[in-house]
């Protein structure tokens, strides 16, 4: 029984990999968008690097002690590493370890954790293989921690790395990392897969992600989609906006910050790039809306600048509503030509 990959625009990103054989490096980082299968990937090589299979050449075998203790969530040798705050029934979760309390970050304690296990001996003779989900989850005093780890492996001890948000990383970790990017798939092949999977106009959703298949799906499924049409029904009509009360009816939602700021980054991109050059990327079905705001696309080009800001803090804001409402104020202050940093 061999295991085939998650996903079929993974083949020549594992293809390379396998290419690489016994040169592959003991650190890896595997960067691109968030929804691309970056995670998946990095657990299909943890298995066929822990797999015992002597006789294996492009997959696990996933009949041997070590593969199906791994997809048992229990190879004595794998180790994940990610905030305590993620899903623990979804796939990419630790299975078998209750967090002690749930965090957005990784802390200096994790790394701690993780250092003895890398200084242990093999249980099985093998390599002993990390992942860490997302790598720049880790704090500063984490970081810092890591990277000594990097800087002086123990032999047999692999790390793979997966970020959305690489630049965010600190140099010194990137740099002793080999940076392995995945692109968005081929158009062709994500609508396929998400035809298959039962997704209706998956043209559209995948417009909203980006390109990113699974992302894409999650978006054709979400709950909170009336959330996002109301906050873009409430953009495209910036003279009737009511901040105060859009910021509350928002925070009434109870959804991470980052989703918020990502529709209102992906919403002024689409004004901006509408105004410019009369391209929509992100939102074809609101170009009646999009059009309305378009002709101010190019007040916003400096707003850009503030959601990316704020992008790195919207998992774990202070307080979400005053983080929502000094964002919007900034929508409708530009589209005013009003440069609130004068």
């Amino acid at each position: 029984m061999s295991l085939n990959l998650p996903y079929p625009w993974l083949e020549k990103p594992w293809a390379e990999l396998l290419r690489e054989g016994d040169r592959l490096p003991h650190a890896l980082l595997f960067t691109g968008e968030a929804g691309i299968g970056k995670r998946a990937l990095a657990h299909y090589l943890a298995q066929y690097l822990l797999c015992e299979d002597r006789t294996k050449a492009s997959q696990a075998c996933g009949i041997c002690d070590a593969c199906r203790w791994f997809v048992a969530g229990n190879h004595p040798d794998f180790r994940l590493l990610q905030p305590s705050d993620l899903d623990e029934s979804s796939e990419e979760a630790e299975s078998g370890k209750k967090a002690k309390k749930k965090s957005a970050v990784i802390g200096v304690d994790d790394v701690r954790e993780l250092t003895d296990f890398v200084n242990l001996s093999a249980h099985r003779g093998g390599v002993r293989v990390t992942i860490v989900a997302p790598a720049e989850a880790m704090n500063t005093s984490a970081a810092n921690a890591f990277l000594k780890t990097l800087e002086e492996p123990p032999a047999g001890a692999v790390f793979i790395l997966i970020s959305d948000h690489w630049r965010r990383l600190l140099p010194t970790i990137r740099s002793r990392c080999r940076v392995f990017p995945l692109t968005i798939p081929d158009a062709k092949v994500a609508m396929k897969w998400l035809s298959e999977q039962s997704v209706v106009n998956p043209v559209l959703h995948l417009a909203h992600t980006g390109g990113a298949p699974l992302a894409a799906a999650d978006d054709a499924n979400a709950e909170w989609l009336p959330v996002r049409s109301a906050l873009l029904e409430k953009l495209a009509e910036p003279a009737t906006m009511n901040v105060l009360m859009l910021a509350a009816e928002l925070e009434k939602a109870k959804l991470d910050s980052s989703l918020f700021v990502d529709w209102l980054q992906k919403w002024v991109y689409d004004v901006i790039s509408l105004g410019l050059t009369g391209v929509i990327r992100y939102y074809p079905d609101w170009q009646d809306a999009l059009q309305r705001v378009a002709p101010r696309g190019h007040l916003l080009l400096n707003l850009m600048t503030e959601l990316n800001e704020a992008q790195k803090l919207a998992h774990h804001p202070l307080n979400q509503r005053l983080m929502l409402e000094g964002l919007l104020f900034a929508y409708l202050d530009a589209l005013r030509g009003q440069d609130r940093r004068g």
